[in-house]
């Protein structure tokens, strides 16, 4: 299965969760599922890859012409295949074609945009992929709060909390994904408008 992780860039985040993101990978390789990513060689992206790689694991990497042009972020070199594209729009749409799974690790603005971006096309019943956050050192915490919040005020349909999973490890992430029901809901059911 090809498992889109989406994570920091950033080389300046504590190593308790760049471990945890390499184990992932490794993870990942080790139950025979390949890497589709944002191709950058540092922070989170590039820890994934590592775990990846030194599971022995497929890596597929999406990435913009102008990040290789302008030198914004350093590419992973050992991607089984690099895919350039023109906008970062392409790249996401690229990885989500590409993605049969999304694990979400500690980020960003662009990783929170990325999946709140497959969660709602999830709610609207364009894919029945598995989402996952994986939650390294309660990174996530405040975030589940915030969704609980925005669910009891009934901006959030009660359903949705079936469209992704909250997991604590690396091996409950993958887990959950090789497990998933793909449980389809019907657009209506989760959202109201």
């Amino acid at each position: 299965m090809k498992i889109c992780v989406f994570g920091a860039a950033s080389y300046e985040i504590d190593k308790c969760y760049i471990d945890a993101v390499e184990k992932l990978g490794e993870e990942m390789a080790k139950r025979g599922h390949a890497l589709v990513f944002g191709a950058g060689g540092n922070g989170l992206m590039g820890a994934a890859a590592r775990g990846v790689t030194r599971g022995g694991g497929e890596i597929y990497g999406v990435i913009p012409t102008f990040f290789r042009d302008e030198t914004i972020e350093l590419i992973y070199d050992k991607c089984t295949q690099l895919i350039y594209t023109e906008t970062m729009a392409e790249r996401k749409a690229k990885m989500e074609d590409l993605a049969e799974a999304f694990i979400i690790t500690p980020g960003g603005i662009g990783t929170l945009e990325e999946f709140f971006q497959v969660l709602t096309l999830k709610q609207l019943g364009r894919h029945v992929k598995p989402i996952v956050i994986f939650d390294v050192n309660g990174y996530y915490k405040k975030l589940e709060d915030f969704l609980d919040i925005a669910l009891q005020q009934k901006f959030i349909n009660a359903n949705c909390k079936d469209l992704y999973y909250y997991a604590k490890s690396a091996e409950d992430a993958v887990s959950y994904i090789e497990n998933d029901k793909q449980i389809r809901k019907d657009v209506h059911d989760l959202k109201k408008g």
